[in-house]
C-alpha cells in the first residue's frame, strides 16, 4: 500500500482515536501527524499489511497518551512549587531571584518544622546543599534507593502542604 493512500484512508480513524484521548481538536490533529511520521519510519518493519489500521490506531493512542502524560507533568504545579527543585541553585546575578529564593526558603523552613527529623535532613541535604541521592545515602548510611523514595515522598508532602497554604 502506498503511503499517501494509507494516509487518506486512515486519517479520520486516527483523528477519532486521538480526539477521544486528548479532547482537543488541534492537538488531536497534531497527534495524527506525529502518528503518521512514526508510522512512516517504521513501515518497513510492518509484517502484515492487513493489520495496518490496527497498527496505526495503536501508534495513535500511545502517542496521545504520551502527550497527555507530558502535559500533566508540565502543568502539574504552580511556578512557585516548581522553584522548590531549584532552591539549591541560587542565582547571584539577579537580586529579584535571590529575594524570591530566600522567601521560598523561609516558607520551606516554616513548613518543614512539622516533618520528621530524617525528612528534614534529607530535604536540607538535597535542596540546600545540592547533594545527589547517592551522596546523601553515603552521608546518612542508608541505601540509595531508600533515600530516593524518602526524598520523593517528602517532596510530595511538602508540595501538598504548600499547595494548601497557597490555596487558603
Amino acid at each position: 500500500m502506498e503511503f499517501t493512500t494509507m494516509y487518506q484512508e486512515y486519517y479520520d480513524r486516527l483523528f477519532r482515536v486521538s480526539f477521544a484521548i486528548i479532547r482537543d481538536r488541534q492537538l488531536a490533529e497534531d497527534n495524527v501527524q506525529e502518528t503518521f511520521i512514526k508510522a512512516y519510519k517504521k513501515l518497513p518493519d510492518l509484517e502484515d499489511m492487513q493489520k495496518v489500521g490496527a497498527w496505526l490506531s495503536v501508534i495513535a493512542s500511545r502517542t496521545a497518551i504520551d502527550f497527555i502524560r507530558r502535559e500533566r507533568k508540565m502543568k502539574g504545579f504552580p511556578m512557585e512549587l516548581f522553584m522548590l527543585d531549584c532552591l539549591g541553585k541560587e542565582a547571584k546575578q539577579n537580586v529579584e531571584e535571590e529575594v524570591g529564593v530566600s522567601f521560598l526558603k523561609e516558607i520551606l523552613k516554616e513548613t518543614l518544622e512539622d516533618f520528621s527529623g530524617d525528612d528534614q535532613k534529607m530535604l536540607a541535604l538535597k535542596m540546600d546543599k545540592g547533594l545527589k541521592e547517592r551522596e546523601i545515602a553515603t552521608a546518612l548510611h542508608m541505601n540509595p534507593s531508600t533515600v530516593k523514595s524518602k526524598i520523593h515522598r517528602a517532596r510530595r508532602k511538602l508540595r501538598e502542604r504548600i499547595e494548601l497554604e497557597w490555596s487558603a
